[in-house]
């Protein structure tokens, strides 16, 4: 008997078992074994608002994600379909899930009937959704222009579409390798009179993927061709190009269906025929649809659910269907790879897995995944040291091979030390210790002024507190593996770079700030949303240590102090402030819960001895920012991240600080939960008169004990077991509440002393400028040089303010006896001609001052990175300024220097005018220089607009012409572009 008829009668003998435990199932009767649970699955959920899921056919994990195109470009077009759309463009074969960047599309087909035309546009057809479905593994729509029934489904490496073309003797289906992102190459080859291969690669945020294809027919195609730039290539069966498309055509009696296989593949057409050959041998639509379902349900069935109403069931089933969409399968059947140095690799022992979303995903996505899926977990890590082997660096953010850097933070390193701790140990620990240290101390992104300063200075790199505290964050991480892999010298310098974020704390604000020049940036307000937070402003990173809960909450002035300040983010009625930012949403006061810094601060009530407003809190979250309707996610999905939140705190708890292996209890939502594990162990959570009402526990049991904790610990839920609430409508204050009842974070061993604090108005001054120095503890010495030596104990001991007449460089450290001193911090200090006045006749935007007016004529230029706030910048306006050299002069230089990031719709002025004037009245237009900078350069570019003659006056004009709105290839187009200017000179 060969494989295939053993396969065949497996799936038989399952089907039959499956319809038998479906019919004896009951909504109201205990959970059983493999229920449908892909039933309460809405795919549309999260493809209206913000969240950017789509809605297509996908196996769990699946690399392929074969899903309707319905918006081309756009930040709500990320995953290529939004449900406002009403036009469908065609299904595509790669699809990401809520990124907040657009990429994919790959291989897009469509049918059509009648003349054939090639421009998206013009083969585009209407849709509504009335005539649209979709449920797991499964989409559906008629095309309205075309009157085309489409279907599709996948199995993990191929997608499998059904046709229902009215009868027609023109019934096309068009190929298009041009749909969406940029094309580096591209080819299509005619094979046969069923068969069509190509690949595609391109650039987007991957910067150089690859995707080969093999699309087989049902039925011959009478007809085909091979389009370039939109033309029929006569005769061609092979083509090459950026621009090609292809189609065939057959001849329909409007009863049989057309069905196309298309199997995918990173590395060539043998791993996309292998693909399609191993997982989908038939021709059975159905029987495709069906094994993929049954996928779904087994990993849906991996948490069983009873109780809640159904709008609840089918909201937590969603989310744990959107949960496991990613990462995603990487490899082919036979264990082929493409790496990130885009090279081909086998894999032997693992599966590989590509779109890893960390910045995201680490909070609770993967320690969900270490719950749910420990040997997916193993495959995840040995993906992260495949990596790492073949590219150099664990992921940031690596998307088809590509490391994009998107985002913050080495949480790679997260993952691993979670898994490590939580006994998920099938991969090399030595090895990825080594890979681990190897990210921390790379030289981007701040990282090396983080090491040298003990935090990033604003002017070292932007969005430098969000960077200081995860840096901490992950080397905490980092000193866990040291410390259980028995490196305990390694420990000692992780566990206090682990600490670094003291050296941002303002106990005056109580909050965590940025510094410049070694004083607090300023001014400062907490709501402003600026180049100092990711994604975010002062009170959505107030919180932001979880490695060290009870050394912020010391720092604030201790757990009532810190329970005051959590009162007042969850209750204060001030608005978000500064630059726009999207992805802030779900708004209660400050906390953010449409972004991910806010995630876990609901929580953070636990670790202050108030578990009862964490109840309270994760209550209303969860009631109120999902739902199961299109528009059901309150921000980006991000792979899994905003699901997994619910997942978890729906089930009642959630990994505050992952590494430590234990989470936080909030407040479940169902009278019962059933994990079932890989081991076989189950693991249940019962909620005894739980209700809308009664979200407060009142106590607690575990496996008949009773239990007082606030927190689960994971091997706990791992060995299997129950724990039990009984549920009530008013808070048991007296619960979990005691010193020892309360989850513990702390750092406790190899303390630091905070830098301290050099204050003064400016870093430039014309006469002289007053300089004081203070620390952010008590018990504290100060000393400080201003000779350029590195201060220390026997440096001169600060005890007043004192005076800067010339261009000095400030250094001092604090001191405490028991502890040593802190790293040195520096301010420096320039004189600039005091005759030299300045008047800007445009308005700057306030996010980018520069320092104020006089920070064009302080002799500090920019840098390359303008996020860091050496620039001013002014949008959708001229810039004009007038510059005073206080007397009549003769020069023979006029400089202005301007920055263009075209991602950042920073462009170019396209002129720069200077004139010359004696009184301030009448000018003289002294020369005019032409901008020469393709509006299409990408990367930070820096440009002097210089005019040279010799000239005589007091004032010197600078107008510089803003480039206007943003063309159509702009992402945003339409938008209106910024100048950027530093430094105006004079020689």
């Amino acid at each position: 008997m060969n494989l295939r008829i053993l396969f065949f009668l497996f799936l038989l003998f399952f089907s039959n078992s499956f319809v038998k435990a479906q019919k004896s199932k009951s909504n109201n009767a205990p959970a059983q074994s493999l229920q449908d649970l892909a039933e309460f699955v809405s795919p549309f959920v999260g493809t209206d608002g913000h969240g950017h899921t789509y809605p297509g056919a996908t196996a769990p994990f699946g690399m392929v994600q074969l899903s309707p195109d319905t918006r081309l470009s756009g930040w709500d077009g990320c995953s290529g379909y939004h449900y406002s759309d009403s036009v469908v463009y065609g299904f595509s074969h790669t699809h990401l899930s809520g990124t907040g960047c657009p990429d994919y599309g790959d291989i897009l087909i469509m049918p059509t009937v009648g003349d054939l035309k090639f421009k998206n546009q013009d083969y585009a057809s209407p849709f509504a959704h009335e005539n649209e479905s979709a449920q797991p593994g499964y989409y559906s729509v008629l095309l309205d222009k075309y009157k085309v029934r489409a279907e599709l489904t996948a199995s993990p490496r191929a997608g499998f579409h059904r046709y229902g073309f009215p009868k027609t003797k023109n019934a096309n289906i068009i190929i298009d390798l041009e749909h969406r992102d940029e094309v580096i190459e591209s080819s299509i080859e005619v094979v046969g009179n069923s068969e069509i291969r190509g690949m595609r690669r391109s650039k987007a945020w991957a910067k150089d993927q690859y995707v080969y294809f093999v699309m087989k027919f049902s039925e011959p195609f009478r007809a085909f061709g091979l389009v370039s730039k939109n033309a029929v290539q006569l005769g061609e069966v092979k083509l090459k190009g950026k621009n090609i498309k292809g189609y065939v055509t057959f001849e329909t009696d409007g009863k049989k269906p057309i069905l196309v296989k298309v199997g995918i593949s990173a590395v060539d057409y043998q791993g996309a025929t292998q693909n399609i050959a191993s997982e989908i041998p038939q021709w059975d639509f159905d029987k495709t649809k069906a094994q993929t379902r049954e996928l779904w349900n087994k990993e849906l069935n991996k948490i069983q659910v009873e109780g809640g109403d159904l709008e609840q069931q089918k909201t937590f089933y969603t989310a744990l269907y959107h949960l496991m969409l990613a990462p995603n399968l990487y490899n082919d059947v036979d264990g082929r790879f493409r790496g990130t140095d885009l090279k081909i690799h086998q894999a032997d022992s693992f599966q590989n897995y590509t779109v890893f979303s960390l910045w995201d995903t680490y909070r609770a996505a993967h320690p969900l995944f270490s719950i749910l899926d420990t040997k997916r977990t193993q495959d995840f890590i040995n993906t992260f040291l495949a990596q790492y082997d073949n590219g150099g660096l664990l992921p940031v953010w690596e998307l088809s091979g590509n490391e994009t850097f998107c985002m913050i933070g080495y949480h790679s390193v997260s993952v691993i030390a979670d898994a490590y701790m939580k006994n998920i140990k099938r991969f090399d620990a030595e090895h990825a210790y080594e890979a681990m240290k190897h990210s921390a101390n790379m030289r981007h992104f701040g990282l090396d002024a983080y090491r040298r300063y003990g935090f990033v200075p604003f002017e070292a790199e932007h969005e430098s507190v969000s960077k200081t505290l995860e840096y901490a964050y992950d080397d905490w991480c980092i000193a866990q593996m040291a410390l259980s892999l028995g490196h305990e010298e390694e420990y000692e310098i992780y566990i206090k770079r682990a600490q670094y974020y003291k050296n941002l704390f303002d106990p005056s604000t109580g909050f965590l700030r940025a510094k410049v020049n070694g004083n607090w940036y300023s001014p400062f307000k907490a709501t402003e949303v600026n180049q100092n937070y990711t994604e975010a402003n002062a009170w959505q990173y107030a919180f932001y240590v979880p490695q060290d809960i009870e050394g912020l909450a010391e720092m604030m002035g201790g757990r009532d102090v810190m329970l005051n300040k959590l009162e007042e983010l969850f209750t204060t009625t001030d608005n978000v402030s500064g630059r726009e930012q999207a992805d802030i949403t779900g708004l209660i006061g400050q906390y953010a819960h449409g972004n991910e810094p806010s995630h876990h601060i609901a929580y953070l009530y636990n670790y202050v001895g108030m578990p009862w407003k964490t109840q309270e809190r994760v209550r209303y979250i969860l009631d109120n920012f999902y739902t199961s309707k299109p528009d059901g996610l309150i921000g980006n999905e991000d792979c899994g991240q905003m699901s997994a939140w619910y997942v978890l705190s729906a089930m009642g708890f959630y990994p505050v600080c992952p590494g430590l292996p234990e989470y936080a209890i909030g407040s479940p939502i169902f009278s019962k939960v059933t994990i079932n594990l890989e081991s076989g162990n189950k693991f249940v959570i019962k909620a005894n008169n739980n209700s809308a009402k009664n979200k407060f526990i009142q106590v607690a049991q575990l496996n008949g004990q009773m239990y007082n904790r606030c927190y689960l610990r994971h091997a706990d839920i791992m060995k299997g077991g129950e724990i039990s609430f009984q549920m009530g409508e008013n808070p048991n204050m007296d619960w979990a509440n005691r010193e020892s009842d309360i989850p513990y974070s702390s750092i406790k061993d190899n303390l630091i002393v905070p830098v301290p604090v050099i204050v003064s108005e400016s870093k430039t001054f014309k006469t002289e400028i007053t300089v004081s120095i203070y620390a952010i503890t008590e018990n504290t010495d100060i000393y400080y040089t201003t000779d350029n030596r590195e201060p220390d104990s026997t440096s001169t001991l600060y005890t007043e303010p004192f005076v800067v007449k010339k261009n000095m460089s400030v250094k001092a450290i604090a001191y405490q006896k028991d502890k040593g001193k802190s790293f040195p911090v520096t301010a420096n200090f320039y004189k600039i001609p005091d005759t030299w006045r300045i008047s800007i006749r445009s308005k700057y935007d306030k996010q980018y001052s520069a320092g104020g007016p006089e920070g064009l004529i302080d002799g500090l230029r920019g840098q390359s990175n303008w996020r860091t706030g050496g620039w001013q910048g002014y949008q959708d306006q001229d810039f004009e300024a007038t510059l005073d050299l206080g007397s009549e002069q003769v020069f023979h230089k006029i400089n202005a220097s301007f920055l263009q990031d075209v991602d950042s719709w920073i462009l170019m002025p396209t002129e720069v005018e200077f004139s010359v004037s004696s009184d301030n009245v009448h000018f003289e237009v002294v020369g005019k220089v032409e901008n020469t900078v393709s509006p299409k350069e990408y990367g930070n570019i820096l440009k002097d607009f210089k005019y040279d003659a010799n000239m005589k006056g007091r004032y010197v004009k600078v107008k510089a012409k803003n480039f206007g709105k943003l063309p159509e290839w702009h992402l945003g187009a339409g938008g209106e572009a910024y100048i950027f200017i530093d430094e105006i000179m004079v020689e």
